[in-house]
């Protein structure tokens, strides 16, 4: 139903800052101006941003009014006017100090900063409790995908056991181009680059940095319980070959970098890395740049959240889904009402006492008893291999393709050193898990 210009003359206004005007900040204060108009029925309230914290306020910017631009927080944060602050501006600092202050402040925040959830959450997330603030993240993770609040709210009463999925844009379009095309690593690389998926320095996306932050956050909501950045184990994607995309689905798999994160009895186990997964599996279905999350609970079974997972408008699209949600509390006068929810302690276990399959790609001698030496260091490491097979021969030595069964990582590491100790093996090429 529209609302009357006599009613609109009376609503509230509720006013916010932006900080940070790049990719994702235009793209926030543009998806606000087209759902300006309908900000009154949505809300109850109409919605406006009044300040935007940029380094230089003198530089010309395009998308919104110049006098709207500022390079002092400190008009921003003793603006009692402003009731929400929205944090684009990414890394720890000034943004760790800035949303500190804003919640000490009694402001309202609204962040996609996954760097400084994932080392700092703990923090912020109690700093807004102590002050009866919002503290929301959807955009942190998987860019317009929901996946924080469905965590928090829409999935709260089942016990998560485990989430994985694939939370980075670029190594999915690299992976995806070397499975199509036959690419190899540089060559896609240099095409995502190209299009504007990879950074310059893509070294956060290839060694699976940013998926291991995103996991992190994932992880501490879905188990209730803190996982921080520094518990992941990672391993990036700069590592696999055409080779491996090509010996992958000889078996029926694809080769993705999966964060893998499960609730066992024992701990949690989250990890980041390259994943042989069946063809038929969703996960191998999802293509390119995008994202998508696979969560499995005693209660909905399986679900999975597929979107684009990173831009302009789908991590604006976030954003501004809390920051409607943030509006809501305001005029219900509930904010606060739901804030950090790892209320266990929960042990996060070393990679090496968790359990995997392994896909293994060694050139060794071509010579009789080689493969039976080969099987015996595996099973005097007690590692089960589940199967075996000799492919193109490369002059006197032959290569060894190897699948195990799930094994202690442990244990499979201590083969490996033995292996690589061996003269009769000359190279083990390719390391890769499997998901089952």
């Amino acid at each position: 139903m529209e609302v009357s210009k006599e009613t609109m003359e009376k609503l509230q206004t509720i006013k916010a800052a932006l900080l940070g005007y790049g990719t994702v900040g235009s793209g926030i204060y543009t998806l606000l101006e087209r759902r300006k108009d309908e900000m009154p029925q949505k809300i109850g309230a109409k919605l406006e941003i009044t300040r935007i914290l940029v380094r230089n306020a003198k530089k010309l910017r395009e998308g919104a009014p110049a006098e709207l631009f500022t390079d002092s927080w400190k008009e921003i944060i003793e603006d009692k006017e402003i009731r929400i602050v929205i944090e684009v501006m990414g890394g720890i600092e000034p943004s760790r100090n800035y949303i500190l202050e804003a919640l000490r402040a009694g402001k309202h925040v609204v962040t996609a900063n996954k760097d400084l959830l994932a080392a700092h959450g703990k923090e912020l997330l109690e700093t807004a409790k102590e002050h009866n603030c919002d503290l929301m993240f959807e955009a942190s993770v998987a860019g317009a995908i929901p996946i924080i609040r469905p965590l928090k709210e829409c999935l709260a009463g089942n016990r998560i056991t485990e989430i994985m999925g694939i939370v980075n844009g670029t190594t999915n379009y690299i992976l995806t181009k070397m499975s199509a095309e036959g690419m190899d690593y540089a060559d896609a690389l240099a095409k995502a680059t190209e299009l504007g998926y990879a950074e310059a320095d893509p070294t956060a996306d290839v060694e699976g940095y940013d998926a291991g932050r995103k996991l992190a956050i994932m992880a501490s909501i879905a188990f209730n319980s803190r996982v921080t950045f520094d518990d992941v184990y990672i391993e990036g994607i700069t590592k696999i070959t055409a080779r491996d995309i090509e010996y992958a689905q000889e078996f029926g798999k694809t080769i993705k970098l999966l964060g893998v994160a499960r609730n066992t009895d024992d701990g949690i186990e989250v990890k980041v890395h390259p994943m042989l997964i069946s063809t038929e599996h969703p996960l191998a279905a999802v293509k390119d740049s995008y994202n998508a999350v696979f969560v499995h609970g005693d209660a909905l079974d399986d679900a999975m959240f597929m979107g684009r997972g990173a831009g302009s408008l789908p991590t604006a699209s976030a954003v501004m889904g809390d920051v409607i949600d943030v509006a809501r509390n305001i005029l219900s006068n509930c904010n606060g009402r739901i804030g950090c929810t790892c209320y266990k302690s929960l042990p996060v276990k070393k990679p090496e006492d968790t359990k995997t399959k392994f896909f293994l790609r060694m050139l060794v001698e071509d010579k009789p008893g080689v493969l039976a030496g080969v099987t015996s260091v595996f099973g005097n490491s007690a590692v089960s291999i589940a199967q075996v097979v000799q492919k193109k021969r490369r002059g006197k030595d032959a290569e060894l393709v190897v699948i195990t069964d799930e094994v202690m990582e442990r244990n499979f590491k201590d083969a490996i050193t033995i292996l690589t100790g061996m003269s009769m093996v000359r190279e083990i090429s390719s390391m890769i898990r499997v998901y089952e």
